[in-house]
């Protein structure tokens, strides 16, 4: 079957713990494709699958690393720098929660944390290029979030000025990722200065429409911002190089809607669901990310505050595999056509 669209394939941060078979590579990635998966994405923080500093020095360790998900017939989709790219950027209010994505000597040197976090990014960039990968995924982190409602009214600038700044941060890094033939696709999520279309127009004018600026298209962020999701591929598919297939659901009541952040996830009116359990129009967006040509990896992000993740992922793998199209070669009514004859075309129209 010819698909434009690769997969299934699954993102394993969520699933690593110290519990067998979920604490190393091998047996997780055997795990994996034991459900169905062909590709696996990979966190670069987590030791117990991945040396990012070993993978940025030596394409020896990334053809081992390739070869043990090989062995049990799995890809690797890209690499995760979600954590640390969240700390390029970190706005002071954040700085004690953000602490606990870095090594502990960093802990309350937001300066210290931010130079360890560009070096992690810039490492992927070369690691993705030692595994033969086109492409990685993550975070840009935010400055103006915490004053994303205006009230108390913001100086004026100050979110020009957070934008400005944000893409002095990357456009150094994006031009390793440049140098090094890799796409670095920004997650579009709230909590993030970038958190939607408009947001994303603005950090890219801001970085000159860098080539490797790119975005990881997650449908769910979208939904429970009431975002149309399916007119964000019309608009930015050109952009989109990373696909997390992730579920929610937006269920506003009486009490509350869209900012309802302070209940737990299981109160909210916007919750993640396991894939089918939401309300996203998947059969909607594979087919229009087929349209478009999107030729790379359909990656499951498991994040439900309901079912069990190893039930999700189980039921993963057969609901993404069922929404890859196969593209046509032909057209539906060519059996009515013939061939073009010129003059006939020409008697039809009256001359």
């Amino acid at each position: 079957m010819s698909t434009s669209i690769k997969g299934p394939a699954l993102f394993l941060a969520q699933f690593l713990s110290d519990e067998a078979p979920f604490n190393t590579l091998p047996s997780i990635v055997k795990w994996a494709a034991d459900l169905g998966y062909k590709g696996v994405q990979i966190p670069t923080w987590d030791a117990r699958v991945f040396d990012l500093d070993k993978a940025a020095e030596s394409k020896t360790y990334c053809d081992e690393i390739a070869g043990v998900c090989a062995e049990h017939g799995v890809e690797i989709t890209e690499l995760s720098v979600h954590l640390q790219g969240q700390l390029v950027a970190v706005n002071p209010a954040y700085d004690t929660a953000f602490d606990a994505f870095a090594p502990e000597r960093l802990h309350g040197n937001p300066a210290a944390r931010q130079k360890w976090a560009v070096d992690q990014v810039t490492k992927v960039a070369k690691a993705s290029n030692h595994l033969g990968l086109t492409g990685a995924v993550g975070f840009p982190g935010s400055l103006a979030f915490p004053y994303v409602y205006p009230w108390p009214q913001r100086p004026d600038g100050l979110v020009e000025e957070a934008f400005s700044e944000l893409a002095r941060r990357w456009k150094p890094i994006l031009d390793v990722y440049d140098d090094q033939g890799v796409d670095l696709g920004f997650e579009i999520h709230p909590g993030e200065d970038v958190f939607d279309g408009t947001t994303f127009e603005r950090f890219l004018e801001a970085l000159d429409d860098h080539t490797r600026c790119k975005i990881t298209y997650d449908p769910s962020h979208f939904l429970l911002q009431q975002l149309d999701y399916l007119a964000f591929i019309d608009i930015y598919h050109e952009r989109i190089s990373a696909f997390h297939v992730k579920d929610a659901e937006f269920n506003p009541t009486g009490r509350q809607g869209v900012y309802s952040g302070y209940s737990g996830w299981k109160d909210r009116a916007g919750r993640f669901r396991s894939l089918g359990d939401g309300q996203v129009d998947f059969k909607g967006i594979f087919s229009r990310l087929t349209q478009y040509g999107f030729d790379g990896w359909a990656v499951l992000e498991w994040e439900c505050c309901i079912k069990h993740p190893e039930q999700g992922a189980a039921e993963g793998a057969p609901f993404i595999a069922s929404h890859l199209i196969q593209q046509t070669e032909r057209a539906f009514d060519d059996f009515a056509g013939g061939q073009t004859d010129h003059a006939a075309l020409r008697k039809m129209m009256g001359y």
